[in-house]
């Protein structure tokens, strides 16, 4: 000890205390600590596997902090509010911030139930859920489409990217339309508002030049760059699509659905009517254009299937990836199509429509074949034989106007009709009827039918079933053929008014937050701003409002 310093006498010292003690080397265990050591906390007496569970709870909080805390903070910029909130904006939408399934944030801290999360993994239609009235950010969109509305009566499609992107005009986005006019001409380009039309010459088939259509989008481009391009259907075709960076195409009808069109016209033969050249040829073609389909719809980077069959078939026969694949359904003008039963009353009276009539039933759209005409001629002179007092009114014109006139006068057809004007054909029906034989998209009719309050009458088609009737509260289907037709109009006049007009009331209220215009346009504008920034994917963000809530909703 005499050779050592005092530092190290006092070190030797504590070495044997702490050896007496059980310290060293962990010799003895079960040695109970003295009443100093106890006295110091749990903390200095917690064991290697507390330790570590605290070390991996703190680097859990800390990965959370930093991966919620920036989202939170570019949700709010993008909301544009943080610059009047700051951090207690960042700091509500972290405190709110609901996870999948459990509820949507209010901002009294107050929740209802409702989904969470990216819209891209989204299989329901985004029409559920509810984006508010002003978008985060503004967009410039190009948009491709083969005919824009120009004098005459325009299709449905026509009629769905002027009400589409005429309401993202009016959002605040830039929108520029490259396409040829609806009646073949060749009009100056139209400017309104954001909204700006450039119109191509057609070529020699009437179509759509899609070369001169590129280049004016090109010279467009060129002078201040797009977001993004929007193609109806196959307006700009594949092999110039797939060089789009962020491309987006809506899907109004594709050939899978055609054959099961094709099909359906091919069983509606009379016995012993022999299958036409034509139908053969055309089911032998869709096969064919089906499998093209597959293979090319792999051009466009996203797909906006306009029903939820559509959107099933396109991830699984079409093998499209699940994050590309959005379901948006169609909208149509609310401030159009509305219940007005004054004005249905004078349009019934104005075309003779005696006020006792037991039931007064409408279609509307191109009298064809293929829009199931002599379904609705053959069960309607079924039905007069039973019930003199019933009435069918037909909006539309083609080759089977002049048969519906051998109906006589309770069958009364309209010729086209301007789209204005149709509000007042719909609100003099009891019930609209749809007997399309073509499953393809969503047809405005119904959705229009739906707003004005009637309940509907249509096929049995997945587009139609999943979509749109998807519950007896809205009217009633039935099979491609004369006898369920038969039938189906039996039961509504069973039904009677009553129950028809509380159909109309359930119609009513669905159509009024899924298939308004309003509620299109800022589905299309959230995917839109997703494609541009994936900011914009998480649902909700702090400008979005409450979705709403329906029975209608399984999930």
């Amino acid at each position: 000890m005499d050779d050592l310093s005092e530092d190290e006498a006092g070190m030797a010292t504590t070495r044997k205390k702490v050896d007496r003690d059980g310290g060293s080397g962990n010799r003895d265990r079960g040695t109970p600590r003295s009443k100093a050591h106890r006295g110091r906390g749990p903390a200095l007496g917690c064991s290697w596997q507390c330790i570590w569970a605290m070390l991996i709870i703190w680097s859990t909080f800390l990965f959370l902090l930093a991966t919620i805390g920036p989202i939170c903070s570019l949700a709010s910029a993008a909301s544009n509010v943080e610059a009047q909130f700051g951090f207690l904006q960042a700091l509500s939408c972290c405190r709110h911030r609901p996870d999948r399934g459990t509820g949507v944030a209010r901002d009294d801290g107050s929740s209802r139930a409702g989904w969470s999360g990216d819209v891209r993994t989204l299989t329901t239609p985004w029409n559920r859920l509810c984006y508010g009235e002003k978008p985060p950010a503004t967009l410039r969109i190009a948009l491709f489409v083969k005919k824009w509305p120009v004098g005459g009566t325009p299709g449905g499609l026509e009629r769905h990217a002027m009400t589409l992107h005429g309401e993202l005009a009016r959002r605040g986005h830039e929108v520029e339309v490259f396409t040829m006019s609806g009646d073949g001409s060749h009009p100056a380009d139209v400017r309104d508002g954001n909204l700006r039309v450039h119109f191509v010459k057609p070529n020699a088939n009437g179509g759509l030049p899609v070369f001169e259509a590129w280049e004016l989008f090109a010279r467009a481009n060129a002078s201040r760059a797009f977001d993004l391009v929007h193609s109806e259907s196959v307006a700009l075709p594949h092999w110039r699509a797939k060089d789009v960076p962020a491309m987006a195409a809506s899907w109004h009808g594709i050939a899978f659905e055609v054959i099961h069109s094709d099909i359906v016209q091919d069983l509606i033969r009379k016995p012993g009517q022999p299958r036409s050249p034509e139908l053969q040829k055309n089911m032998h073609e869709r096969l064919l254009r089906v499998s093209d389909e597959v293979r090319f719809f792999h051009s466009y980077k996203h797909h906006v299937a306009t029903s939820d069959f559509v959107s099933d078939v396109l991830r699984t026969v079409y093998e499209l990836p699940e994050a590309n694949v959005h379901t948006i359904l169609n909208g149509v003008d609310e401030s159009k199509f509305r219940p007005d039963p004054v004005q249905g009353a004078a349009f019934r009276a104005q075309l003779g429509v005696p006020a006792r009539a037991r039931l007064v039933l409408g279609a509307a759209g191109r009298l064809v074949r293929d829009k199931g005409h002599p379904l609705l001629f053959e069960a309607f002179r079924e039905i007069l034989k039973e019930h003199d007092d019933v009435y069918l009114l037909i909006a539309g014109a083609g080759p089977w106007g002049e048969r519906y006139k051998e109906l006589g006068p309770n069958a009364k057809t309209l010729g086209s009709m301007n789209p204005a004007d149709l509000g007042q054909f719909y609100n003099s029906l009891d019930v609209f009827v749809n007997p399309t034989l073509r499953s393809q998209g969503l047809d405005h009719t119904l959705l229009e039918a739906m707003q004005c309050g009637k309940p509907l009458l249509a096929t049995k088609f997945s587009s139609i079933t999943r979509s749109v009737v998807i519950s007896s509260d809205f009217g009633y289907t039935f099979s491609p053929n004369v006898e369920a037709l038969i039938a189906a109009l039996r039961a509504i006049i069973r039904d009677g008014k009553d129950k028809l007009r509380e159909k109309g009331e359930s119609c009513l209220e669905y159509a009024s937050f899924m298939f308004t215009a309003t509620k299109m346009a800022a589905s299309y504008e959230r995917l839109f701003l997703c494609m541009k920034n994936e900011i914009y994917c998480h649902y909700p963000l702090p400008h979005d409002c409450l979705p709403h809530r329906s029975k209608y909703f399984s999930d």
